[in-house]
């Protein structure tokens, strides 16, 4: 093999191990920590029916998780309820915001932003 071809495939090798290191630096770095959104989303599957009606008992699965999200990750939750997501699934971010009131939460980030929706 040529050095032309043995620098090219070094600098190849480089530029892949690089671009990876990249890409798990910046998953790293997103709302949800190193929780990939979709991840983070599924787990939140317990609260379904009350992010879609504001009326629906939020049941206990889904407030113990919630809490527990706002406790280690709180800006996870708001990157949650308006990824792609959540508009797939139908979910209404105004309704889904009252979740942590609604499961009476101490402690809830209330008065903070989610995008245009303020948490009560």
């Amino acid at each position: 093999m040529g050095l032309q071809v043995r620098v090219f495939l070094v600098t190849v090798a480089v530029f892949v191990l690089a671009s990876k290191e990249l890409i798990l630096e910046a998953e790293g770095a997103g709302e949800c920590g190193r929780t990939p959104i979709g991840s983070a989303a599924a787990s939140l599957s317990p609260c379904l029916g009350a992010v879609r009606n504001v009326k629906a008992k939020v049941p206990p699965a889904c407030c113990a998780r919630v809490g527990a999200l706002l406790r280690t990750a709180p800006k996870c939750l708001c990157a949650v309820l308006l990824s792609p997501l959540a508009k797939q699934a139908k979910i209404n971010p105004a309704t889904a915001i009252t979740i942590p009131k609604r499961c009476n939460i101490k402690n809830r980030p209330a008065g903070k932003k989610c995008g245009r929706y303020t948490l009560p």
